[in-house]
Parts: C-alpha cells; sequence; structure tokens
C-alpha cells in the first residue's frame, strides 16, 4: 500500500520534526537523532514533577500530541510499534527532571517496562526522584498473566497532568494515578487490520467479519464474530466491559483506532450512549482519534469511574488539541422547526391504482440502487442510486399519508416529501419539478402537460439543457413522446441515456467537475435511472 512517507527509516524523525514544528513553538526535540526522539515542553521549568511517557510510534497523536500544559513534559518517541531505547528514555528523563521528580507513564508491553524501568533506574543513580507506573487496561484476554496498555492510558496523562500543573507532589500523583490505573478497562474492535509501514498488510480478518479486542499494535484479538451494524458492534464491545464495571458513574472514552471516519464515529458514539451501559455512562471524553494503530479501521472504548477528584481533573482546561475534553452525556435536545418549515400535510385519501404504480416506481429505483452508484462512481461521488433509494424508501413509508386520489394535491405532496428526505442538487430539483407540475395540474393541463410543465420550471432553475449530460437527457424526449404512448416514452429515454455516454463534457450537475476522460463512455446515472423507470413501467 502507497503511504505519504519518504522512507522507511525516516519516517518517525520527519513525524516528529514536522509535530515540533506545527506547535507554534511550544514544543521541542532533543538532539541525538535518529537514536533519540524526544519531545519535550519548550516552556518547562523543572519547578513541577515531570511525567514522561512515550513507546512505540504509529499511536499518534499518542504520545507527542499530549506534551503540552495540563499533560505530559515530554514524550519519547520509538520506531513504529517498537519501544525506544534506554538511553532514549533516559535522556528525556534527564531533560526535564528536576528537585520535585519525575513520573514514568508506560503502557505494559515487555521492551516499554524494561526500557523505561531501566532508565528510571539509571536515573536514580544520577541522584534524581523518579517513580514509575504501568498502565494494564485492556480486559480482551482475561486469561493472560498481563493485560496490554491500550487508549485508558490518557486518563492516567490527564489526570497526573492536572495534578502535576497544581504542584502536587511525586508520591501523592503515584498513588492518585495508580487508582486510576486499577479502575480503568478498555476493549477495542476493528473491521480491518492495520498497515505497517514497509511491511506487506496482513489481511487476517475477512470481509463481513470484525475482530473484538485486538492489540494497539494489530495483535489478534479475542475473537472474530459476524459484523452487521455499528450498533451490533458497539454491542458486543460494551458487553465485555460490563462485566468490569460496577453499577456507579463512569467516564467512556471513545477512541478511533486511525482510519474509521468522523461520521462513523460520530454514529458509534450514538450507539454507545444507548448502549447496555448506558446507565452507567455519564460522561465522555472524544469521541476522536487519541491512542491510534496508524490506519486500522477500529475503536476502541475506555470506561473509568471517576470520583469528583478525578472529573475535577479530567475536566482542567489544557491547549491541546489532541485532547477532546470532558463533557457530560446529555439526551438528544430537538427543537421545534421554525415557522414557515413545518410542513402543511395534505388530506390522504386512498387510490389503489395510483398507490401501486407509486409503489412500483420506488422498487425500481431501490432495485438499481447499486448499479447506479457504480455508474456514479465514474463522474461523482458515486451516491446517486443511494440518494435515489433514499428517497424511495422515504415515500414508500410515507405512503398512507398521501393524497393519492387528488393528483394536483399529490404532486405537491410528493415535492415536499423529497425535499425533506432526498439530499444534494437531484432532492431540489425534484422536489421543484413535482411542485411545479402541482401547479400546472391545478390549471387544468393534462398529466403529460403538468410533467412537461415541471420539467421546464426545473430547467429554468437548475440550469441543465438537453446535451448536458444529466437526467434532463433522458426526462426531456421521454415526456416529449408520452403524450403517443408509454412504450415510445420508454424508447426515447434509454435513447437519451444512453446518448450521454458519447458526450465527453458535461455542462451541469457533479460530473461538470470531471475531466473528460473519466466521463467517456460512461452513461450519466440520472438519465439511466429515468430510462430505467420507463422501461420497467411499459413492461
Amino acid at each position: 500500500m502507497t503511504q505519504f512517507m519518504n522512507s522507511k527509516e525516516d519516517l518517525v524523525t520527519d513525524a516528529v520534526d514536522g509535530i515540533v514544528a506545527a506547535s507554534g513553538g511550544k514544543l521541542a526535540r532533543l538532539d541525538g537523532y535518529p537514536h533519540i526522539r524526544v519531545v519535550v515542553r519548550n516552556d518547562w521549568d523543572k519547578s513541577k514533577v515531570a511525567l514522561v511517557s512515550g513507546g512505540g510510534s504509529g499511536h499518534e497523536p499518542a504520545h507527542a500530541g499530549f506534551v503540552g500544559e495540563g499533560m505530559l513534559t515530554a514524550a519519547v518517541c520509538g520506531d513504529v510499534f517498537a519501544s525506544p531505547s534506554v538511553d532514549a528514555v533516559l535522556a528525556g528523563i534527564l531533560a526535564v527532571t528536576g528537585p520535585a521528580g519525575c513520573l514514568l507513564i508506560v503502557k505494559n508491553y515487555t521492551g516499554d517496562r524494561l526500557n523505561f524501568g531501566l532508565a528510571a533506574e539509571r536515573a536514580k543513580a544520577f541522584g534524581l526522584d523518579v517513580s514509575m507506573v504501568v498502565v494494564d487496561d485492556d480486559v480482551a484476554l482475561p486469561d493472560l498473566p498481563q493485560a496490554r496498555g491500550v487508549a485508558g492510558t490518557l486518563f492516567v496523562h490527564k489526570i497526573a497532568g492536572a495534578l502535576a500543573e497544581r504542584g502536587v507532589k511525586l508520591d501523592e500523583i503515584t498513588r492518585r494515578v495508580e487508582t486510576v490505573i486499577a479502575g480503568t478497562k478498555t476493549i477495542g474492535m476493528s473491521l480491518d487490520t492495520c498497515t505497517v509501514p514497509g511491511s506487506p498488510k496482513e489481511t487476517r480478518i475477512p470481509k463481513g467479519m470484525a475482530e473484538l479486542g485486538l492489540g494497539i499494535h494489530g495483535e489478534a484479538g479475542v475473537e472474530q464474530i459476524e459484523y452487521s451494524d455499528a450498533k451490533q458492534a458497539m454491542d458486543a464491545v460494551v458487553a465485555k466491559l460490563d462485566k468490569h464495571m460496577g453499577d456507579g458513574q463512569h467516564v467512556a472514552l471513545l477512541n478511533n483506532l486511525g482510519g474509521a471516519s468522523v461520521l462513523e464515529m460520530a454514529v458509534l458514539a450514538n450507539e454507545m450512549v444507548s448502549s447496555s451501559i448506558a446507565a452507567k455512562l455519564k460522561w465522555i471524553v472524544g469521541p476522536a482519534a487519541m491512542v491510534t494503530s496508524l490506519d486500522m479501521r477500529g475503536f476502541s472504548v475506555s470506561v473509568y469511574p471517576a470520583g469528583l477528584e478525578d472529573l475535577d481533573a479530567l475536566a482542567q482546561p489544557t491547549p491541546l488539541s489532541a485532547w477532546p475534553g470532558l463533557f457530560e452525556i446529555t439526551p438528544v435536545k430537538i427543537l421545534n422547526l421554525p415557522d414557515g418549515l413545518a410542513p402543511i400535510k395534505p388530506l390522504p385519501s386512498e387510490h389503489k391504482e395510483t398507490r401501486a404504480f407509486l409503489t412500483k416506481c420506488c422498487e425500481i429505483l431501490i432495485e438499481s440502487e447499486s448499479d447506479l452508484n457504480a455508474l456514479d462512481a465514474k463522474s461523482g461521488d458515486g451516491d446517486t442510486g443511494s440518494t435515489l433509494a433514499g428517497a424511495a424508501r422515504a415515500l414508500i413509508a410515507t405512503m398512507d399519508t398521501l393524497p393519492l386520489a387528488d393528483h394536483t394535491q399529490l404532486y405537491r405532496a410528493i415535492g415536499q416529501e423529497l425535499s425533506q428526505t432526498m439530499g444534494g442538487s437531484s432532492g431540489v430539483l425534484l422536489a421543484i419539478f413535482f411542485a411545479a407540475a402541482g401547479d400546472a395540474a391545478s390549471s387544468g393541463l393534462s398529466m403529460t402537460g403538468s410533467l412537461k410543465a415541471g420539467l421546464a420550471r426545473m430547467q429554468d432553475i437548475g440550469g441543465a439543457k438537453l446535451g448536458d449530460r444529466t437526467m434532463v437527457d433522458a426526462l426531456y424526449p421521454a415526456l416529449d413522446a408520452l403524450e403517443d404512448s408509454l412504450h415510445l416514452a420508454a424508447k426515447a429515454a434509454r435513447a437519451g441515456a444512453d446518448h450521454t455516454a458519447t458526450l465527453t463534457k458535461a455542462n451541469a450537475g457533479r460530473a461538470s467537475y470531471i475531466n473528460a476522460q473519466q466521463l467517456e463512455g460512461h452513461t450519466d446515472p440520472g438519465a439511466e435511472a429515468v430510462a430505467r423507470l420507463f422501461e420497467h413501467l411499459q413492461g
């Protein structure tokens, strides 16, 4: 897989310099490249307890992204997924530790424990007061003699950072965070493994499956389960966590393992706050990418039963953008639509033939969803099929509320429904089309005349003309031929749609932003949808 890097050997050093350069002067790095890669606070005066953490790179923004006021004093960066050396850790300790001492925050991996532990002993030989805590929050593999340290480490970073900023002594900070570590539990899930730079991608997780409890270095999890949707994924994760949670109120940290989109993480947040452990969750950190695993397409949930002092420390402001902040989970607040936007619903009425006709139209669009998306992917963003199918499903769901026996009002009602349920420019244009058709029908025009009036109005506002490579290229000739017969309308729609594949320039719609090479030979998806409608209806 191609990645944005210069070379595997320079990846971490280049990244560290990028982090420091973009910090606005708040960070610096120690000399000693490439073997010593330590990011430190540029404003540190050694008057308070120093906090040093780190480990392998590939977990960004952890650890360097959490260096700053109210969190870490220094981060020691190893190679990707590899512990930094003893000398690198020792350099970090010596650079930031003063009379108040230093706390090392280490995730429970053998390399990290050994290298940070030996560096601590050597620092003590220099006369420094150094303490070390080991985070072991992962509950995925209960039979392991030593649990892994994962995203729950951030609770320790934040609480220790707040205490250190206030001038609390090293012994007290150590005691407090040991309690935090004992109470923090984490588990993750992913749909795919991560891609380690310079190495072939492992394809351990089959399509349609998700792995529960995998590690932040791509280590195999406790089990692979069938994946159906976000709710099922979150249910599986919280079921594991629930066994380790008491009845009190907890803070949840929802972490993006690197490859999930922001949109997906918001969906997962919604599922988490309505899950089986929702009653035990009162505060949330995230959703955000905090302790990642390169590009792993997954998430983790950490929970901690924070007391008042811990909550105060977690809520203490920090300027670091990598820390999303602590927020109380609240019910979704719904406000009434402003005056003028609340739809005026026409009186529903029944007409079996119209219901059957509309339902068939909707079913045609739903069946064509994948094909139209594939067509749209050639010239747009690949969502035309989903947009039309979504509107069709909404129309079927609202069928009982429509004035099916009054076609004049029906056109307007369909337009109103599409304006609410169909996104993108096509939703607006079709809403205009049906609203104008309703106005025309109320003036006494026939069905075909009304639809032509709707098309004319849609063209006036949308600007699309014949030959612009849009749905108009199929709809215009189809309506022209409809007065003669539905069969001729279907033939005209198909000819118009097929013709769009010969047009290498689009003058309207999203395809107008695409170069001619990408358009050549591909039918416009909107025109194809119109052609399919007419073809199926005539059959």
